[in-house]
């Protein structure tokens, strides 16, 4: 008697890390270059950026961490609050945006406001796969985009480098273990098979494509 054909899982890790990291490399690959960028235009990135993720990065992880459910997920998850919030990387950043001349004033602040409200709005969903997805893919972008705006600030004239050399390092790390998480939290919870996991990374790639060239007249109130 023949055997039963093998079922695979509905949502296989693999696949999902491999079209995480083709997101990740094609927003990559579509930054203009900084010697092309009028210093303004430069400012503008590393501000809106600065605007997003010193409020924000913090409130999304501890977010990912209230929406958890597997036994191992929270340890990883807290670690890396933990070194966020002991080592002040939103003074970090902060510093960073500074040196380069790059503060966000509030039309940075409103240019992507929109965008970043639907990210939050998600986050407060709580859902566990597509929040842990979405940070992983968000510290995947980070690591390798850490280069790219060293060389923004650089270009306008910074030398200040703790916050680009840090996160250029320690999200290898954060990226692997978020999915691990992720492999954890899909094994307890699986999603349905026409479950839309990629969500959360689909608004905060617009979100990121917002801070990079923003497409729109930023709100006026």
């Amino acid at each position: 008697m023949p055997s039963s054909p093998v079922s695979l899982p509905a949502h296989p890790l693999a696949l999902i890390e491999d079209k995480t990291t083709a997101i990740i490399d094609e927003l990559i690959d579509s930054l203009p270059d900084p010697k092309q960028l009028t210093s303004e235009e430069r400012r503008g990135i590393i501000a809106r950026y600065t605007s997003v993720l010193e409020g924000n990065f913090i409130y999304w992880m501890t977010a990912t961490v209230i929406a958890t459910k597997a036994e191992q997920s929270r340890p990883i998850l807290l670690d890396n609050l933990y070194e966020e919030v002991r080592d002040c990387h939103p003074q970090m950043l902060r510093k960073f945006a500074i040196a380069a001349n790059a503060f966000p004033t509030d039309k940075d602040a409103l240019a992507v406001h929109d965008d970043l409200t639907r990210v939050r709005l998600f986050m407060g969903t709580l859902s566990p796969v597509k929040s842990v997805l979405m940070m992983g893919f968000f510290e995947g972008f980070i690591q390798k985009f850490m280069s790219y705006l060293a060389d923004l600030a650089a270009e306008q004239g910074s030398t200040e480098r703790e916050y680009t050399d840090v996160h250029g390092v320690c999200d290898i790390e954060h990226t692997e273990g978020l999915f691990k998480v992720l492999a954890a939290e899909i094994a307890l919870t699986p999603p349905e098979p026409d479950a839309d996991l990629f969500e959360g990374v689909t608004l905060l790639r617009t979100l990121i494509e917002q801070i990079i060239q923003p497409q729109a007249e930023p709100l006026t109130a």
